[in-house]
């Protein structure tokens, strides 16, 4: 368990977010704080506004009310170009259904990152196969995401996003595609790689199973958040 869900100042922090999708409410007034090295889950019922959340924590998008602190910095109040420099540098993002690029091979969506900041695509290559090791899925380095299962798809996406060692990991539903045995391997190797590391991750699940493995849940009612309890 991380020993950072105390007293000490979050790395990340949503202070009475309110977020709302036309007519329908996801948020009224949520807060959660997430601290270094701890993993945190969010559960909830369907249409509870846990994706709203993660996504207003990440800076993907602007909630109506509130604030979004990490590390000092206003994310809610930050220009585009430096929110991108941010999803870049410091986190990394598992969405439902993966999101890879569907034209580019399995190597060569986990590499992205890398190139993107700079590796020589060799090196990036050589990276991301241990990546596609760690998740189970070397040997299908040159499969594209629709020549895939949505298991396999889904451990590239989650390779992808821990490549560039980010200081948090926001993860939606990240084995939601995933078989009971596939989902104990896959939050291994997770769990595993954010604690050698020392990564945050925000873990969005309706799965008792996956939020077992975190350090701390929180669970989303009516818009708010609730603490559950020590669940690891």
């Amino acid at each position: 368990m991380s020993n950072n869900g105390g007293t000490s100042v979050p790395l990340l922090a949503g202070r009475d977010l309110a977020k709302t999708h036309g007519r329908s409410q996801a948020l009224r007034g949520a807060s959660l704080e997430l601290h270094a090295g701890e993993i945190l889950a969010v559960t909830g019922t369907s249409g509870s506004g846990k994706s709203t959340l993660l996504h207003c924590l990440a800076g993907i998008v602007r909630p109506d009310e509130g604030s979004v602190v990490y590390a000092g910095e206003r994310l809610d109040q930050l220009p585009e170009k430096r929110l991108s420099v941010l999803r870049r540098t410091d986190f990394g993002v598992v969405f439902q259904f993966g999101q890879l690029i569907p034209e580019l091979t399995a190597v060569d969506n986990v590499a992205l990152p890398l190139m993107l900041a700079g590796a020589a695509r060799a090196e990036a290559h050589a990276q991301a196969g241990e990546w596609l090791e760690r998740f189970g899925v070397r040997g299908q380095e040159g499969l594209r995401p629709g020549e895939m299962s949505g298991g396999q798809a889904q451990r590239v996406a989650l390779a992808r996003a821990l490549v560039t060692g980010p200081k948090v990991v926001f993860a939606d539903e990240p084995t939601g595609a995933l078989d009971s045995l596939a989902t104990e391997q896959v939050m291994t190797a997770l769990v595993h790689t954010a604690r050698e590391s020392g990564t945050s991750v925000l873990l969005i699940t309706h799965d008792a199973q996956v939020a077992a493995y975190a350090d701390r849940e929180v669970r989303l009612i009516d818009g708010g958040v609730a603490p559950v309890g020590v669940t690891a």
